[in-house]
């Protein structure tokens, strides 16, 4: 990958960009595909799943409302996602296991770390639109993240 958000933003200047509030946990600085999106509340069951499914260089969108009371993705979870072919993670909470987290070659962005499980309870919703940072995202938009910060694209760029 050749791209930085800067240059795309520079090039597209109609992209969404999300507010700065991500910190990046994963192994990986740069990552970019088709977004799948999950809403949920202090319970991680939809991304559990999706993790395990064949993720084809995609995203996974997480929007859990900006909570900072639980983890909604660990060093387990991630690990199966990278094992599956997901590309990142964009998510609009915590994550936990930094320090596993920041060798997989996988793209994780997060508000901050909480050392909280979820309780699994089947909640969540997945392929619903959602909204947080600034920037509204349907599933298959495209993200873009690198060091920069985030963009949102409806369609391809590059």
């Amino acid at each position: 990958m050749t791209w930085t958000t800067p240059d795309l933003c520079d090039q597209f200047p109609d992209v969404q960009v999300a507010e700065p509030v991500f910190r990046s946990f994963g192994g990986q600085a740069r990552f970019a595909g088709p977004a799948v999106t999950v809403h949920c509340l202090n319970d991680n069951s939809r991304v559990r799943e999706l993790a395990a499914t064949p993720g084809e260089g995609r995203v996974i969108v997480v929007d859990g409302g900006g909570s900072l009371r639980r983890a909604l993705l660990g060093d387990m979870i991630a690990a199966n996602a990278v094992k599956h072919g997901w590309a990142g993670f964009l998510i609009f909470g915590c994550v936990r296991d930094v320090e596993i987290l920041s060798t997989l070659p996988l793209g994780v962005l997060a508000l901050a770390a909480h050392p909280m499980k979820t309780d699994r309870r089947d909640l969540g919703e997945v392929d619903v639109p959602v909204a947080f940072a600034g920037v509204s995202v349907a599933p298959g938009d495209w993200i873009y993240a690198d060091a920069n910060g985030v963009i949102v694209a409806r369609t391809r760029l590059l």
